[in-house]
């Protein structure tokens, strides 16, 4: 039976993971928790910080307490069959993937249902209820450094080429390489299968910027997520770009590809202002409702690359060879608070120090907002 955490282990183990000192998968270990819940009570803690401020936090905590018992009283009263169908009908297994199923169990003693019912129910095998991550192998770190230098270098290597190039370096397979892609977020541009793939009940957009001049500031953005290296790990870094200036509009880092650090770069981007086209691929994070629905609701027109066609993104994928070799291969973040250091200071310098080869060595932000 797993150990029920008190709110002051919990506010302590987010705490931990703002302070971006150490890694997901270090304080993971650390602690003894999954990520994923690590994560989740990093969002509670996050979304909870505006009622400290408000006079009504305290009627608003007391509400709640009353609602609760009003829930488990009903709860009770249902009886076992019932929960066992609404409880079901929640967590449908072919809704979710499986860390956001993982994410639904209940370890609590005066859980509902036992883990075993759980796990059934939720398509999950039991064992893996009880494992303990740990930190990634200096070889996993090492691997994974060298294919994101080969990809940047050549994007469209795929997994085959990438693992004859790491052989004289590495004892690794196409199949071990394929899996860190995966995991990376890659695929190589040729075609063939895609390792990015969006889930099927996505809609996928159209591409409207074939022969179409790009002539002014707002008129496209591009978004894209990739790989930062950190001396013990990586980060993912996602960027929203004004296509004519190249300036920078937002960006975020996370340790894990979840939605949250995707929705905050598109909602803090669309405060600057507002595009008349929005381009990305064709990647699950960009096909999910959760991003085209803020989209839509700002009324921006919404484009996708065809498969296999990164240089539909082009402008973005030259935003990542500029960061990567002008900030994060010349250091070595020890953990994220260094990484986000490094990066705050280098979209400063991207956007307004650096002359842009292609705007006539004018700097993006003197492009984008149309000075001299």
């Amino acid at each position: 039976m797993r150990k029920r955490y008190s709110p002051n282990f919990k506010a302590e183990s987010a705490l931990e993971v703002l302070k971006e000192n150490k890694t997901l998968a270090q304080i993971s270990s650390e602690r003894k928790v999954h990520p994923t819940q690590l994560s989740d009570w990093k969002t509670i803690a996050l979304n909870g910080l505006p009622s400290l401020f408000s006079n009504e936090h305290q009627a608003e905590a007391a509400l709640k307490a009353a609602h609760e018992k009003r829930i488990e009283a009903l709860y009770a009263e249902i009886g076992r069959l019932t929960t066992h169908v609404n409880w079901l009908k929640k967590n449908l297994a072919s809704n979710l993937t499986r860390i956001e199923r993982l994410a639904l169990i209940e370890h609590e003693p005066e859980r509902t249902l036992t883990l075993k019912t759980q796990a059934e129910l939720l398509s999950l095998n039991r064992t893996g209820l009880y494992y303990q991550p740990r930190p990634p192998s200096a070889e996993e770190v090492a691997i994974k450094h060298r294919i994101d230098e080969i990809y940047t270098e050549h994007p469209f290597y795929g997994s085959r080429r990438i693992a004859v190039v790491l052989r004289p370096e590495f004892i690794v397979n196409r199949k071990a390489v394929q899996r860190h892609m995966r995991e990376m977020g890659i695929a190589g541009i040729a075609p063939g299968p895609n390792l990015s793939q969006r889930r099927q009940e996505h809609r996928i957009y159209p591409y409207l910027l074939r022969n179409v001049p790009i002539t002014h500031p707002n008129q496209v953005w591009g978004i894209d997520i990739t790989y930062i290296r950190l001396l013990g790990g990586w980060l993912y870094l996602v960027a929203v770009l004004d296509w004519f200036s190249r300036y920078v509009l937002s960006w975020e880092l996370d340790q894990t590809l979840e939605m949250p650090f995707v929705l905050a770069a598109v909602q803090r981007a669309l405060r600057h202002a507002k595009p008349e086209i929005w381009n990305s691929d064709q990647g699950s994070h960009f096909t999910s409702p959760q991003y085209t629905d803020v989209l839509e609701a700002a009324q921006v027109k919404i484009s996708m690359d065809g498969r296999g066609r990164v240089f539909d993104n082009i402008f973005v994928e030259r935003l990542w060879r500029s960061v990567k070799y002008e900030e994060v291969y010349l250091h070595d973040y020890a953990n994220p608070h260094e990484a986000r250091q490094g990066l705050t200071r280098y979209f400063e310098f991207y956007d307004h120090e650096r002359p842009h080869q292609a705007l006539d060595y004018r700097t993006p932000a003197a492009v984008y907002f149309n000075k001299s």
